[in-house]
């Protein structure tokens, strides 16, 4: 007995030492928790929980006018089975995504190009061509648009003055889509902003001995300007094909689904389904079958970036190899 008394009191020490040494452990992340908690609790209550609830909703049969049912994989058999409208919103949202995040990054990068000089007032301009991007995606702006390509919009009347005859642009399926991509090229300000501020990081010795060596400014822009710009292009067009597949406040402003469904896409169809028929479980369905579209041409940008995406670092690694 007089030796177990010790022991216990060893043992308490230990655990004491122990419990001590778990709370200082964590004493730091405890704190770090505490100062995010508001992102955190932002994050759960309205992304995370709602995220959750959606992909619940989408194997239901939840109307708003009666219970929620129950039907499994109902609601995406029917999409891919029997919906026509699906493969119509689809065809016309890969048609606006081909067609209008490659050239608003062509048009961000040589506007960023022009911007990326010593010319006295640049940063007025540049004020000025990042406006349009501050206001891009409001009714206003699409109100604005469908007044400029209507039968007596602004657009006709600018033609009309040089002999040409005007017509219905947003009223026409030949060109309903191009003004709304026109549109969002016009609202290039965010990938513009960025690809400057990647133009200024490029070492300007580069320039100068491409220049020693013969190169004009052809040579210059495919050997020096584009590969050193490549992870920000990277960076751009996959924020640029995200927002994309997203579009609909243009569509439902300018030309509402379009002449003949052109410009019906995906996110209008969405909103119809969810906001007009009260299908809420069948529009949840048909958010999550956009996620996963997303989520796969992200996945194949991200593949084949290896191939035209230029790290700096990954080649001094393969110097030091060599």
């Amino acid at each position: 007995m007089g030796r177990s008394a010790p022991v216990a009191a060893n043992q308490e020490r230990i655990v004491k030492k122990r419990r001590r040494s778990f709370l200082k452990k964590w004493d730091a992340p405890i704190a770090g928790y505490l100062f995010i908690s508001p992102w955190l609790i932002g994050f759960i209550g309205l992304t995370a929980y709602p995220l959750l609830l959606s992909l619940y909703y989408s194997f239901t049969n939840y109307t708003l006018l009666r219970p929620i049912e129950w039907v499994g994989t109902k609601n995406y058999v029917n999409i891919f089975s029997s919906d026509p409208k699906f493969e119509e919103s689809l065809r016309a949202t890969f048609q606006y995504v081909i067609a209008s995040v490659p050239l608003k990054l062509i048009a961000a990068l040589l506007i960023a190009m022009l911007l990326n000089k010593a010319i006295r007032g640049i940063g007025v301009y540049r004020t000025a061509i990042y406006f349009p991007s501050l206001i891009g995606g409001s009714i206003a702006v699409s109100m604005l648009w469908r007044n400029i390509f209507g039968v007596e919009g602004i657009f006709n009347k600018i033609i009309a003055a040089f002999g040409f005859e005007g017509k219905g642009w947003i009223t026409s399926p030949d060109t309903a889509m191009s003004t709304l991509v026109l549109l969002a090229v016009w609202q290039f300000g965010s990938a513009m902003v960025i690809f400057l501020a990647g133009l200024k990081q490029i070492p300007n010795d580069l320039y100068e001995a491409s220049s020693v060596d013969g190169a004009n400014q052809f040579v210059q822009f495919f050997r020096i300007t584009l590969p050193m710009l490549s992870p920000i292009i990277y960076f751009n067009l996959i924020m640029g094909v995200i927002n994309a597949f997203q579009m609909f406040t243009s569509a439902f402003v300018i030309t509402n689904g379009g002449p003949m469904n052109s410009t019906y896409v995906y996110a209008l169809y969405l909103y119809e389904r969810a906001f007009s028929r009260y299908q809420l479980g069948y529009s949840s369905a048909l958010a999550w079958i956009m996620l996963v579209i997303i989520v796969i041409a992200s996945l194949i940008i991200a593949g084949t970036s290896r191939y035209w995406v230029f790290y700096e670092t990954e080649t001094e690694g393969r110097k030091r190899r060599r």
